[in-house]
């Protein structure tokens, strides 16, 4: 419809016109309206009623569109042919997945500091990274998927600290340690034990960790060999969680390796040689590497509060931004240029690769290494087209940064194809806060949600999460399944929680501040996973009892569906059908938007939708043989729409709920 509308505009008036689709408010009114006619208008200097019954007089015939009327001030709504539709929505129903093809994408997200144990905050991240890996892929893009790990970073170097100074431990002792399985909460309370440490004396912060920065980079010592075991010990903690989440990576980036295999130094020269960065040679910046940056100050406000990616100096910046700091260690903004040149093939260089030795069960990971790699390593330095950077919107100013390194380089396709795939934070509802066991004043437990702070210790580890979550399902399993094996109501519990949790994290756009609440995220009614996991449920009650009678040998002929989808006592079932049928328009409107909330909001509407059609049809006890086949096709239909839906949100579909 689209493509017609534009191609008959474009040879009746000759404007190019992107055309836009809207759903009406009522069925009555067609399947599909646009408001061209109103942008056309502007144009031609012609009433918008008037340019659309031109068009509607003389708009050919499009397949799978009965017809084309003039509504209202000048929209065009088009009536969908019904039974060449339900022809159609069981064929995608049948087809198996699109064969990935075309110009690689990246999605990097994840991107924990491997510092603590991963927290709800960055659940949110990788949730959002993850369901945009599989919209893209049912689009039939190729991608792939990187979790950027960055183990030469402060938050590492102030772990080491804690560990080497604070607690006077030995590499070896550290090395003990970290086989321990929960290493990761040792770290988390560790990191805020250190940040106190250092808040106490400013001078003694900058000392400790200059230094310490320094030998990691470099790769000498005891604090670099410390600060391996560490990173590596956390980054498989934090595979193991987010595993537990439907969540896995084609490759783990390592920071150490950008600078060892100079990545940097290769970036650097280009910086240098395209006079990009600058040396400032008076002021405080004295001596440090620096990108000339004017901005708007509200940005560079945004800069200071930034508290899990940038030193403590770092935080005092003005306008211009530093990349190489005075005593000759590189900010995360230069590693990061160097990096999102590697992805998009513009640096010359590539890493080594072996396979990750500690990956969950089932899962195949890789990383990168500045030793020799492994021959059998897939071809990970092949240029991207396009690169999603999952990070939080607080991190926007950096991400900007980072593009005009990549612009003033000359790479202006790539900085344009660089998407900060921006969202917000994640708090938690003052009831969440104390249900988790902490202690609110009496002021914070009036407000709206409570923000956590990883520097602080406060917040909610993942794990933490997912536990509690599971627990409360099994013992709703429990309850109503005791004959089910232990094994199967574990399992069951398991799809509930994450169906649960992914979908409370999906259902708010990116910018949406979210505060999570675990009574609102388990509830089987309203907008939430367990909701649609429970219409799929009933579904497949209602098919197993299908084929007990025998109804579901039954076909149906495309005139049976014709004359039940037809006029205004057929506008029930077809609108059923037509929102089963609509998951890839949902997919493309994700994409376009860069919004998986999309998917979220259509598995909602649909499931919702079948209840409707649930209360309002006996499908099963239907006296009418062919009508009652009808019915079970259309719910088959919902059911395979729903489940892939679902699957897309990284949710599996229990069998029993």
């Amino acid at each position: 419809m689209r493509e017609a509308l534009a191609a008959h505009i474009r040879e009746k008036y000759g404007v190019e016109l992107a055309i836009v689709l809207e759903r009406p408010p009522k069925i009555e009114m067609g399947e599909a309206a646009s408001p061209v006619c109103f942008e056309l208008a502007k144009k031609l200097k012609k009433a918008p009623r008037q340019i659309a019954q031109e068009i509607a007089s003389t708009f050919g015939k499009v397949e799978g569109v009965a017809r084309v009327e003039v509504a209202g001030g000048g929209y065009l709504n088009a009536y969908f042919d019904r039974a060449p539709f339900w022809t159609s929505a069981r064929a995608e129903r049948s087809n198996e997945r699109r064969v990935a093809s075309g110009q690689k994408i990246i999605v990097e997200h994840t991107s924990i500091n491997p510092n603590k144990a991963a927290h709800i905050g960055h659940v949110r991240n990788a949730v959002l990274g993850d369901t945009m890996v599989r919209i893209l892929r049912h689009a039939g893009n190729r991608v792939q998927i990187q979790n950027y790990i960055d183990n030469t970073g402060v938050q590492v170097a102030d772990v080491v600290i804690g560990l080497l100074q604070m607690e006077q431990r030995t590499p070896t002792n550290v090395k003990r340690l970290a086989m321990e399985p929960r290493f990761d909460y040792y770290c988390w309370n560790l990191y805020a034990k250190a940040t106190n440490f250092f808040s106490e004396d400013k001078e003694r912060a900058a000392r400790l960790r200059g230094a310490t920065l320094k030998a990691i980079e470099e790769g000498r010592g005891e604090d670099a060999e410390a600060a391996q075991v560490v990173a590596d010990a956390i980054v498989s903690c934090h595979l193991r969680t987010m595993a537990r989440l439907n969540i896995h990576y084609d490759l783990l980036a390592r920071e150490s390796e950008i600078l060892r295999l100079k990545f940097w130094d290769a970036a650097f020269e280009m910086l240098k040689e395209s006079s990009v960065i600058q040396l400032a040679t008076s002021g405080k910046m004295a001596g440090c590497w620096i990108l000339p940056w004017k901005e708007d100050p509200k940005e560079v406000q945004e800069v200071k509060e930034i508290k899990e990616k940038i030193a403590e100096e770092e935080e005092e910046n003005t306008q211009d931004k530093i990349i190489v700091r005075s005593n000759g260690t590189v900010t995360y903004v230069g590693k990061d240029i160097a990096y999102q040149l590697w992805k998009f093939g513009l640096l010359g260089k590539d890493f080594y690769y072996q396979m990750w030795a500690n990956a969950p069960e089932g899962q195949t990971v890789w990383a990168t290494t500045s030793d020799e790699g492994e021959l059998n390593a897939p071809h990970f330095g092949e240029a991207a087209s396009r690169v999603y950077n999952v990070i939080d919107a607080r991190q926007g100013y950096l991400q900007d940064v980072v593009k005009e390194g990549l612009r003033r380089l000359g790479h202006e396709k790539a900085a344009r194809n660089s998407i900060h795939f921006a969202y917000e934070i994640v708090a938690l509802t003052p009831r969440c806060a104390a249900e988790m066991g902490y202690e609110l004043s009496p002021e914070e437990a009036k407000k709206p949600y409570v923000e956590v702070s990883g520097r602080k210790g406060f917040g909610v580890k993942a794990d933490d999460l997912l536990d509690k979550l599971e627990a409360a399902t099994l013992a709703e399993v429990q309850q109503r399944h005791a004959e089910m094996s232990a094994e199967e109501q574990k399992k069951t519990a398991h799809a509930i929680a994450v169906g649960a949790l992914r979908f409370f994290l999906l259902k708010f756009t990116r910018n949406a501040i979210i505060a999570f609440d675990f009574k609102d995220a388990l509830s089987f009614e309203g907008e939430t996973g367990p909701y649609c996991q429970y219409a799929v449920v009933r579904i497949r009650g209602i098919r197993r009892k299908g084929v007990e009678v025998g109804a579901a040998k039954i076909d149906v002929a495309v005139e049976t569906a014709g004359h039940l989808l037809a006029g205004p006592e057929g506008n029930g079932l077809w609108e059923l059908l037509l929102a089963a049928g609509s998951l890839d328009y949902a997919v493309e409107a994700a994409i376009a938007t860069q919004e998986p909330a999309f998917v979220a909001r259509y598995a909602f509407q649909l499931a919702q939708a079948f209840n409707l059609f649930y209360h309002k049809h006996h499908i099963l006890s239907e006296a009418d043989e062919q009508k009652r086949a009808f019915l079970l096709r259309l719910t088959e239909l919902v059911e395979a729409q729903l489940v892939r839906a679902l699957s897309l949100l990284g949710i599996e579909s229990p069998e029993k709920m």
